[in-house]
This record gives structure tokens, sequence and C-alpha cells, in this order.
């Protein structure tokens, strides 16, 4: 089955495929949707379903003590009265210090009993705080009513301090469409604590309307930007298909939450792969344009039949915008990966600034209408499938790399006004069935929505 997203031929552009970067592979992760002619699901379970609480047993404290006494014995004949007399003392005083000393014992392992108590208590919330979740089976956020997502108990390891995140529900590939509602309402709660924008990349499977119904239940501060999944390939079948569910959802749901409409991921990168083409500005890049430019407009009138206006923009490969489409969108959104460039996890943080600055920023300002440009994706891979891939040039998909790209990227480029969807959300291990190597883990959470063992960093976003 074909999807929706970079797929790889022999060609010499793969060492264009981002950057320009040379020596990088052609990536898969920036996609995810199936290509395939069927409708998606439209239905929404407007009900989602309550936490499960997790349950643990009580935890006891053993004591024992024991004493013993030593008494002389009645058939002493030459045991005297004065005898008698002391030994009882004697045997009273031992007594008495044995009884002394098992009650100076047990306050003693009592209070050891307490101590350890309070330090596996801290240990244990520690863990659950670092995890950002519960015991396995249990629902990745609690909430105060399990009938009011908006009651959700905030993270206290997580901070809005991403600009956006890059978002693919699970379950949002055709044919199967087997995204959950109360699945979305656990990803927008703990995106919420992260940050306030999220981008998707397509529409099928009713994502738009899953997000948007989410974000109503939540009553979160959030905005997302639609995506349509344009295929190069297929004659405009997907983005009709796409434009018509998000227009239905644009009319169930308005457009406060919107933040924008883009048209198109990869689209120039997969037109040029698809036919033998290397170069955005050329003959074969203006023809692969043509096709975009077209869809983009189309998506203007439909917004503009909805009395709605809202930017609409385009998202591809770094080094990939054609100009002409540049010049026909009010946002651009450019997938800038330090990691298929080849550098280290110290040196990412620049590499990603500089080429987004030289190659994205400087072009649109260059250009009349001037459109608003975004980091679409950027990222660290923290594992690898398979050891041959654990590694591209001086960087280590690990958890450590992550960790020092969050490190130096994230409050950098929020104190420099840079727009920028973080990818990803969480893993996506269907990738890496498909895909294998460092494709479906980039997540700063798992596939099950735990926190991996990383920090956020606290600096509030623009």
């Amino acid at each position: 089955m074909a999807y929706y997203r970079d797929q790889p031929q022999p060609s010499s552009d793969i060492q264009r495929y981002y950057d320009d970067a040379p020596g990088q592979a052609m990536p898969q992760h920036a996609g995810f949707q199936a290509q395939n002619p069927f409708d998606s699901t439209q239905h929404i379970p407007l009900t989602a379903a309550g936490p499960r609480s997790a349950q643990g047993g009580p935890m006891y404290t053993q004591a024992a003590t024991q004493s013993t006494a030593d008494f002389a014995g009645a058939a002493n004949q030459n045991y005297k009265a004065g005898d008698w007399m002391e030994a009882s003392k004697s045997s009273n005083k031992r007594s008495k210090w044995v009884v002394i000393g098992s009650i100076v014992a047990l306050m003693g392992l009592i209070a050891i009993g307490v101590v350890v108590g309070i330090v596996v208590s801290k240990n244990a919330k520690k863990s659950n705080s670092n995890s950002g979740n519960s015991k396995p089976g249990s629902p990745a956020v609690n909430q105060t009513d399990p009938n009011d997502p908006s009651t959700f108990v905030k993270n206290p390891n997580l901070h809005q301090s991403l600009y956006g995140l890059a978002y693919t529900p699970q379950g949002s590939q055709l044919p199967d469409c087997g995204a959950q509602l109360s699945d979305v309402i656990q990803d927008v709660q703990l995106m919420s604590q992260l940050t306030t924008r999220i981008r998707l990349y397509g529409a099928d499977c009713n994502q738009s309307a899953l997000v948007l119904e989410a974000i109503k239940q939540t009553k979160v501060n959030m905005k997302v930007w639609l995506g349509n999944y344009a295929i190069a390939t297929d004659n405009g079948a997907a983005y009709q298909r796409q434009r018509d569910i998000i227009k239905s959802a644009i009319q169930t749901y308005g457009t406060d939450h919107i933040g924008g409409v883009t048209v198109g991921n990869e689209f120039m990168l997969n037109y040029l792969n698809a036919n033998g083409g290397t170069v955005p500005d050329s003959s074969i890049g203006d023809a692969g344009a043509a096709i975009l430019i077209s869809n983009i407009q189309d998506t203007r009138n439909m917004l503009t039949s909805l009395n709605v206006n809202l930017p609409v923009g385009t998202s591809d490969a770094g080094s990939y915008f054609n100009t002409k489409v540049l010049s026909s969108v009010d946002y651009g959104m450019a997938n800038v990966h330090p990691w298929f460039a080849n550098v280290s996890e110290a040196d990412a943080a620049a590499w990603t600034a500089q080429f987004f600055q030289e190659t994205n920023l400087d072009a649109a300002a260059a250009l009349p209408n001037k459109p608003k440009m975004y980091i679409a994706e950027t990222g660290w891979p923290t594992k690898s499938s398979d050891a041959g891939n654990a590694h591209n040039g001086p960087g280590t998909a690990s958890e450590a790399g992550l960790q020092t790209f969050l490190n130096t990227f994230v409050c950098q480029a929020n104190t420099n006004g840079t727009g920028y969807f973080f990818f990803e959300y969480f893993d996506e291990p269907w990738k890496d069935v498909q895909f294998g190597g460092v494709e479906g883990w980039w997540g700063l959470f798992t596939a099950n929505r735990t926190l991996k063992h990383i920090t956020i960093p606290d600096c509030p976003a623009p």
C-alpha cells in the first residue's frame, strides 16, 4: 500500500532532499496518509471514555519483639531469704532493662519504617512525575470529573514552552480510519500543556473535526493549522476529498480555533521526485507549482463561499519551495531537520536557525507578498530500530540527543520569535513497521502517551 508521505526513489536528488546538505538520506517521517480513494469516516463519538483508576495494595511494616527472664530454682536448699530478695531485685532490674530495650528497639523499627515509607513515597511520586503517566493501562491524563474533559489535572513537568507541535492522531491513515475522540481528547489535554498551536498534515479519517471537537470539550487555548495532504500524482482526487472534509469541519466548528489551512505537504518535493526533477524553480518544478497553486486558489474560493477569511499556505522540504508557489500563499512551512544534515546534537540548533534564515526567511522577505514563514518540522529522533541508522554523521539517535536539542533550540527560538512546530508530539510505531530506522521514534512522548526521559525547557513561547 502506498502512503501520503515522501517515498524515496533511485534518484540523484536524494542528496538534495531537505536542505542541500551533502550525504543526507531521504527520510520517511513527514507524511502519514494512505493513498486510497475511499472516503474518510465522518462519525465522531461525542462521549469520551472515562479514565480507569489504578489500584495498588497497602504497604505494611512488620516488627517483632522478644524478651526472656531467668529465674532461680525453688529446689535450691541453700537459697536464703536474703539471697532470694537480692535475686528477685536483680531479676526485676534485668526484666526492667529488657522491657526498656525492647521498647527502644520497637521504636527504632517504627522510625525506620516511617523513613522507608517516606523515601518510597517520594520515589514513587518522582517516578510518576518523570513518566508523565500512571501505571500501565491507566489514562495518560486524569480528570477531576471523569465526565468533563476540561477538568484534567496538569502535569507539573510540562510547560507551555513550545511554539507549536506537529501532530498526527492515531488511526488517521486510510483505509482503516481508527481515530477515536477519546484518544484525541487525551492528546489535546497533554499538548495544551506544552503549546497553544498544533499542525495537522491531512484531513482524512475526520481528523479535523476530531481535533476541533477535542478543543471544544477540553476548553483549552489552542489553534490548529488544518492540513490538506494533496497528492502530486492522483489528478487532484486526494485534494478534493480533503477540501470537502475541511469545509464540513469549518461549517460545524467555525474558525475561532483554526490558525490556517495548509495545502500540500512536500508536494513540490514529491512532484519533482516523480517526474525526474531536482530544481523547484525549473520547467518541471513550474509544472508542479501550477497544480499546487490551482489547489491553493481553490481552497481560498471554498473559504470565501463560507464567508470565512483564513490564511492559506503550503508546507514543503526546506530547499524545495518554488518561488511562484511562495508568491501565492499567506504562509509557508519548511521542514528543517538537523538530523538529516549530518550535524551533531551540540550543533543542531545553530544549524537549524542558520538554514531557516538563509533558505526560507530571506527568500520570503524578498517577495512582494512577504509570506510568513514557519518551521514545519524540526526535532531529534530518540532511537533507531536497527544499528545501521542509529547514527547520522556525528549525531546519535537518543533521548540524550533530544534533550540537547531541546535545551539549545527551544528557548533561543522563542527569544528570536521563530515560529516552529516541534516534530513531534508522540512516537508513531506504524512508521517503524513500514520504514524502520528512526522513522517511528521522534516523539516527546511514547506511543502510549508517556513522557520520555527528558526535561521540557521552561521558557514561555511567543
